[in-house]
């Protein structure tokens, strides 16, 4: 495949920026970049990620990097994120996992992942009792919300494979955020919404068999570098088979920018 230069152009998408907005009361869902998700009904709400702090593309490659304090305070306040029942990342890696555990820690939240992501909360000093390691494929209650792990796969290239294997101190360069386990979020509602939640564009090929779900928020990031094929098949193994009625579009902007500045594609390399 040739690679292209350049990004996207969002304007000439902007027909496709037509999510409903939720009614007063209900489930709502809230893009906050990359795959980070804010899951709340009023009463009780769930995170994905908690990415904020977004380090430019030049510390990420010349720095240690580490949560940003000051940018994950001001995005909570902006987002009236308070209390959360649990922040889970889709997968180890900076660009989803770096902020995680000192938002777990802001919202009293459970940090729920992989041991990999056990492990960046216990470099930051949380304490067992807010970490939850998921066993794959099993339910979790979580306020009003039931959440299922299934695993998954990175999407091709993983830049950062392999696992974090012991608690992971900040700051710490970006190699150190391997990819750890990726998951699939299954997402039940005691009101009878239904969500998969698919991080990052890979899969396993009939892990989500037999499972449902209304909507699939679905990861984007890389589908540039891969093949028509690959395509297809990320497509079927995902919305296809969970029969999700509407597929919503994450991971698809540049998350070296601020998210005090207007978002902005991924380049179609990346």
């Amino acid at each position: 495949m040739r690679l292209r230069l350049g990004r996207p152009d969002l304007s000439r998408y902007a027909d496709r920026f037509d999510v409903p907005t939720a009614k007063d009361g209900a489930l709502s869902v809230t893009f906050l970049g990359v795959s980070t998700l804010l899951l709340d009904d009023g009463q009780s709400a769930i995170l994905t990620d908690g990415f904020f702090s977004r380090p430019s593309l030049g510390r990420v490659a010349l720095r240690p990097i580490a949560p940003d304090a000051a940018a994950i305070d001001t995005c909570l306040r902006r987002a009236g994120i308070q209390r959360l029942e649990a922040v889970v990342p889709v997968h180890s890696h900076f660009d989803h996992a770096l902020d995680s555990a000192v938002v777990a820690e802001r919202t009293g939240a459970v940090l729920l992942g992989g041991e990999s992501t056990a492990n960046i909360g216990r470099g930051h000093g949380l304490p067992e009792d807010r970490i939850a390691v998921a066993i794959p494929g099993a339910a979790i209650a979580l306020g009003a919300f039931t959440l299922t792990l299934v695993e998954s796969h990175h999407c091709p290239p993983d830049r950062y494979p392999g696992t974090i294997d012991e608690p992971l101190l900040t700051p710490a360069r970006a190699g150190a955020y391997r990819c750890g386990e990726a998951w699939s979020i299954l997402v039940e509602h005691t009101g009878g919404r239904t969500a998969l939640i698919q991080g990052s564009a890979g899969f396993v090929d009939g892990a989500l068999a037999g499972r449902t779900a209304e909507v699939a928020y679905l990861g984007v990031g890389q589908l540039g570098l891969q093949s028509e094929e690959y395509l297809t098949a990320y497509w079927d193994q995902t919305v296809r088979t969970v029969g999700a009625r509407r597929a919503v579009l994450t991971h698809w902007d540049d998350f070296f920018r601020p998210l005090d500045r207007p978002l902005r594609a991924l380049p179609y390399a990346g």
